[in-house]
C-alpha cells in the first residue's frame, strides 16, 4: 500500500479526499503571481497550492516571496516576526518547499515531475469554523501531512492564507546533500 493509498483508502486516512492542483510555473515575483490562473483567490485548494508555489521562490528572492505571500494573506500582511520565522525555517533549504511538489523525493533531490502540481488533502475535520479551513499537503520528505490554514472573506468570496507555519517543519535532506547516502 502506497502513501496516497493510505490517505485516500482505509485506515487512518479514511474519509480524506485529495485534489491535484496543476501549477503552470513557479512565480518569482508579484507580477508573475498575478498571471497565475488562480490569482483571483476564489478556490481554497488553489490558494493552498499557490502558497506552496510562492514559497518555492524563498531562497532565490526572500523579499519578492514576502510580497507574494502578503498578496495571498489579503488584509493581514506578514508581521516582522513571521518574516523572521520564514527566514529561520527556509534560509539555505530550497528543497524544503520543493518537497511539496508532485514527483519529488529525497532520492531525486526534490526534482518535481512535469507538469508541476501540488496535491491538497481535505479531511473530515478540515472545516475549522465557518469561513476557516485547514487543508493538508503531503511532503515527499516527511511521513505525515503538513497543514495550511485559510480564511474566506465573505464580502468578496476570496480565500486568503491565514497560517503557513504547518508547512515549515524540516524534511529529509536530499541525497546529494546527505553525507551518509
Amino acid at each position: 500500500m502506497g502513501f496516497f493509498d493510505n490517505i485516500l483508502g482505509g485506515g487512518p486516512g479514511q474519509g480524506n479526499q485529495a485534489y491535484t492542483v496543476p501549477i503552470p510555473f513557479l512565480p518569482q515575483n508579484i507580477e508573475q503571481l498575478m498571471q497565475m490562473p488562480y490569482a483571483a483567490l476564489r478556490n481554497e485548494y488553489e490558494v493552498a497550492a499557490l502558497t506552496v508555489a510562492v514559497l518555492c521562490n524563498y531562497c532565490q528572492n526572500p523579499q519578492a516571496t514576502v510580497e507574494m505571500l502578503n498578496y495571498l494573506r489579503g488584509p493581514r500582511p506578514l508581521s516582522p516576526m513571521e518574516v523572521q520565522f520564514l527566514r529561520d525555517r527556509l534560509a539555505g533549504k530550497p528543497y524544503k518547499m520543493m518537497s511539496y511538489l508532485n514527483g519529488t523525493s529525497p532520492t531525486n533531490n526534490y526534482t518535481p515531475a512535469m507538469p508541476l502540481g501540488v496535491t491538497i488533502v481535505v479531511t473530515p475535520t478540515s472545516v475549522l469554523q465557518p469561513d476557516m479551513i485547514r487543508l493538508f499537503v503531503p511532503s515527499s520528505g516527511a511521513d505525515s501531512l503538513r497543514q495550511v490554514d485559510l480564511r474566506r472573506k465573505p464580502s468578496t468570496g476570496q480565500w486568503f492564507l491565514w497560517s503557513l507555519e504547518g508547512l515549515m517543519p524540516d524534511v529529509r535532506i536530499p541525497v546529494n546533500q546527505d553525507p551518509w547516502a
